[in-house]
């Protein structure tokens, strides 16, 4: 094992991270630590050009469309999301190109000893890292996603250009609230005083909580992909706002994205509307057929994985790490209206979701493997299977025996779905590059 494999693995270990403990457990509130670690890096949040997006559902999507427009237009964009799929270093990325071992190892080596000291999370430590070498490394922009919630985010001490939250759900109702009202007042919290809040959808629950925790201009994405003043709720005045990019074609956009996903249409208008929200900050945004090109390449440009992404042709297999009853909803719709033959779904799910919520949405004319990824926070599959309790289904603990045996199932003609979590579609990728 290197250098870098071992310090790694011991930050993984010492350190609270979700993939070693249940999640209330890694969840460390409050910025009074990253406040504090950000001063002693030499307060790298306050040098950065800062986009901030939060949400409960496609933020990751949302961040890499964005970061891939800006670069697409020559900018040098940060990124940072999380988790990782298949390696540590996907969380912190410079156009597209994750940070390199050399700068995580000497980062993690001389600032080790400030972590045991002063007991800092693993997210904490990470949101350091690439908030550093964004700075170190002059980043025209840095495109930041919340880990969890808002207001509490270690992200949260950035002073950003532009804050937007996405779509609200009930997820992480255990630390953020039981009703969609609550959950958004998190998500709000990164709303900062001047600074225009972006938000992709509104429903009558949540837009009073926006507006009332708006500290600046507060725009709301609506259905033409235009960004319309909460204020202002005609049409007749939502058109006197804003200008549209009329040159942009979303229909055709969609088409040519390489992120297929059903939920991307909303996550486009968000971005499309962010977008023209960032030209006075960002001109060459105007430069429309670079955005395009970004926004259509976004999983090549950024190496972004995870999302309804195309792992296998023969038979095809659809990975996605949404793992809630929204995204889910979303993605069993899709799958079903996909598929002339009854898919085979390679499913888990971790012990903190909710999963009498999701078995309604879960298609009954499919062939079913449950399974349990390697993590503590897994629901057992036979847990799973006895809850759900469908026919045609299969309980394999290991990731990689399941996806086998979906292989085996699928022939050439089904489509595999596999999903549920980040752990079973990190676990499953490498066992299909194998099998390929």
């Amino acid at each position: 094992m290197s250098d870098y494999e071992t310090i790694l693995q011991e930050i993984f270990l010492r350190f609270p991270s979700v993939q070693n403990v249940p999640f209330n457990q890694a969840y460390k509130p409050g910025l009074e630590g990253m406040l504090a670690f950000d001063q002693a890096l030499g307060c790298p949040s306050k040098a950065l050009k800062c986009i901030h997006i939060a949400g409960t559902n496609g933020k990751g999507s949302v961040a890499n469309m964005l970061a891939s427009a800006l670069f697409a237009c020559g900018y040098r964009t940060g990124l940072y999301t999380s988790p990782h799929i298949e390696d540590f270093r996907e969380r912190a990325r410079i156009n597209g190109e994750m940070i390199p071992k050399e700068y995580v190892f000497g980062f993690l080596k001389q600032w080790k000893p400030y972590f045991e000291e002063h007991s800092l999370s693993f997210f904490e430590i990470t949101t350091g890292l690439a908030l550093k070498w964004f700075a170190d490394e002059a980043v025209d922009v840095a495109v930041i996603e919340v880990g969890l919630g808002g207001r509490l985010d270690s992200t949260n001490i950035i002073t950003p250009l532009l804050s937007v939250v996405t779509t609200i759900g009930l997820d992480h109702c255990s630390l953020l609230g039981n009703s969609l009202a609550e959950i958004a007042a998190e998500k709000a919290g990164i709303f900062k005083p001047g600074v225009p809040a972006l938000v992709g959808e509104a429903t009558p629950e949540t837009l009073p909580v926006f507006e009332a925790h708006a500290q600046g201009p507060l725009f709301i994405a609506d259905k033409n992909h235009l960004p319309s003043r909460t204020k202002s709720f005609s049409p007749e005045k939502r058109s006197k706002n804003f200008c549209p990019t009329p040159e942009i074609d979303v229909f055709c956009l969609l088409q040519r994205m390489d992120l297929q996903a059903a939920v991307q249409r909303k996550n486009l208008k968000t971005v499309l509307s962010a977008v023209e929200l960032l030209k006075n900050d960002f001109p060459k945004l105007e430069e429309t057929e670079k955005v395009e090109y970004g926004i259509a390449n976004t999983a090549k440009l950024m190496h972004f994985h995870g999302r309804w992404e195309r792992l296998r042709e023969k038979p095809l297999v659809i990975a996605d790490i949404g793992h809630n009853a929204q995204a889910l909803e979303s993605n069993f719709r899709q799958l079903e209206a996909s598929c002339s033959e009854p898919p085979v779904i390679v499913y888990g799910i971790m012990a903190d979701k909710d999963l009498d919520a999701i078995i309604p949405l879960m298609p009954r004319r499919a062939s079913w493997i449950f399974t349990t990824p390697s993590t503590k926070r897994a629901l057992p599959a036979a847990e799973i299977a006895k809850r759900a309790g469908m026919p045609d289904v299969r309980v394999i603990d290991k990731v990689a025996d399941a996806v086998k045996e979906a292989l085996r199932l699928a022939g050439e003609t089904r489509t595999i779905y596999i999903g549920g979590s980040t752990f079973v579609v990190s676990e499953a990728e490498g066992t299909i590059i194998e099998e390929k």
